[in-house]
């Protein structure tokens, strides 16, 4: 790239550019390094690749050779799955969703932090975490005054780039520069015993800088990539998808009439797949207008509603989109930044914004036990998955919180309504509303018994159940508390006869 193609137009700055595997070489074995990324966008392409080709070569030649990764959240095989294949990773936090990532990490071959999205930040300014050596930080451009312009993710980069002794920028034209002003930067938080009030009361506020601040003398490295974010391919809705999204629709319609939701709802949160999509894609055919979202990750089926009008405005911290949608997002961008906000994750999932604006949170599980409690994170109580990202910073702080799933899973041999979860992600404390394909359980209000009934009711499966009625119906007579009346020499039995292969 020419200089004067190169987006890096601060002079002080030129000097530093150089290739990913000159770049990796300034990152030390035993470094802990802050990567920019969150659900496949915004995240470095080159330097991790050319990081993982020197573990590879330390490894072989009998230096071990790891260091810590963090991040926003997932990320792509260019860097989880880069690293995570040279064994090149001693700790990851927050969250991955990478095949072979987790599968290390289910190895113990790999330490992993789970945490709260809105955690990671003020943890590592309250040096919970140790000490931050390097940030590795995708931008769009770099301007004269050495500013940086975000690209598809802010995540955790104002924090990486401010904590990092060293930092390293990926400058990606591949990145539209028409992005500039889409970003809200907030430089406003303080530690505690000085914190403020955040001031945002509605999703479209602008409370911060369309940049990043950066000391120009932490920048040890520059390198110019051509490469786009991970496209998220979704399928088309299934019939089990469209009647989650069907009972939620049917549920928020409900709720207008009862005078509990204004016409126009409130700002909604929706976690990453297909069931959310489906649910999007059940707005855009339902009543509501003037719809705005507060969320984490803006996908498909918000930018579609933004596309036809019935969503106003969407505040998030990252754009992930299938190849068709980004075409669509990429062409209007112009249209696009007057209705999209992306802040730090420390914003975008803050509880204190959450709980102000009062959230309509809609997110995934793995499982519910029929007292409410869910598992969003393992499978059979000790095999990661992926991690409970925001889900816990919107359950605990939202107006409405909702989690969904298909009732089975295997092809039908697997319960996803259980006697008790093997791992809880979210107490029957924090979850207000259970979807499946086979109907919708409204836990507000309810006794544990009270919910148990009505989960077992609405939201399991026809083939489970006559078992869930019989284990509830035994426990009510056998528990020794008849408050959460649990038989404990059965509760895990159905996960038990899943792990031997005997089916649930």
């Amino acid at each position: 790239m020419t200089q004067a193609e190169s987006r890096v137009l601060c002079p002080a700055l030129r000097n530093r550019i150089m290739s990913a595997d000159a770049a990796a070489a300034l990152i030390h074995k035993g470094d802990n390094v802050g990567m920019s990324g969150f659900t496949g966008a915004g995240y470095p392409k080159a330097v991790p690749q050319a990081l993982a080709r020197r573990i590879q070569q330390a490894n072989a030649d009998g230096d071990r050779f790891k260091v810590g990764i963090w991040t926003g959240a997932s990320t792509a095989p260019e860097l989880d799955g880069a690293l995570a294949s040279v064994a090149g990773v001693e700790m990851r936090l927050p969250y991955q969703s990478d095949p072979v990532c987790r599968q290390r990490i289910n190895a113990g071959e790999m330490e992993y932090i789970d945490i709260h999205l809105s955690h990671v930040a003020q943890f590592v300014w309250f040096g919970f975490l140790g000490h931050l050596d390097v940030a590795v930080v995708e931008v769009t451009g770099i301007t004269e005054d050495g500013r940086l312009i975000p690209s598809t993710s802010i995540g955790n980069n104002k924090t990486w780039l401010d904590e990092a002794d060293k930092i390293i920028l990926e400058v990606n034209s591949a990145q539209d520069m028409n992005l500039l002003g889409m970003h809200d930067i907030y430089y406003g938080t303080q530690r505690p015993p000085l914190r403020k009030p955040i001031p945002l009361v509605a999703p479209g506020d602008r409370i911060g800088e369309p940049t990043f601040r950066v000391d120009l003398d932490k920048i040890v490295a520059i390198v110019e990539t051509h490469a786009g974010d991970r496209n998220t391919q979704f399928s088309a809705p299934d019939e089990n998808s469209r009647r989650i999204a069907g009972h939620i629709l049917d549920f928020l319609q409900q709720e207008v009439k009862k005078g509990r939701l204004p016409p126009e709802l409130l700002p909604l949160q929706s976690g990453v797949g297909n069931i959310a999509n489906a649910v999007m894609a059940g707005l855009a055919d339902g009543p509501f207008e003037n719809l705005t979202a507060y969320t984490e990750v803006l996908q498909d089926g918000m930018l579609e509603l933004l596309k036809n009008g019935k969503l106003q405005f969407a505040s998030a911290t990252a754009v992930s989109l299938s190849t068709e949608a980004l075409a669509e997002f990429r062409g209007n961008l112009p249209f696009y930044r007057e209705r999209i906000l992306l802040r730090p994750q420390e914003i975008s999932n803050h509880p204190e914004v959450i709980r102000r604006l009062g959230i309509i949170a809609m997110n995934g599980m793995i499982e519910a036990d029929i007292y409410g409690n869910v598992n969003s994170t393992h499978v059979m109580g000790s095999q990661i998955m992926n991690g409970i990202g925001g889900s816990g910073d919107f359950a605990r702080n939202a107006y409405l919180s909702m989690f969904m799933t298909p009732s089975t899973a295997k092809g039908g041999t697997i319960s996803c309504i259980v006697p008790m979860v093997p791992h809880v992600d979210h107490t029957e404390h924090d979850v207000q509303v259970v979807v499946t394909e086979q109907g919708l359980a409204d836990l507000r209000g309810l006794s544990p018994k009270q919910r148990a009934e009505t989960i077992i009711e609405r939201c399991a499966h026809p083939d489970f159940k006559p078992a869930l009625r019989d284990y509830y119906r035994r426990a009510l007579k056998g528990s020794p508390g008849q408050h959460t009346p649990h038989l404990l020499d059965e509760a895990f039995s159905w996960h038990i006869r899943a792990l031997a292969g005997r089916g649930m």
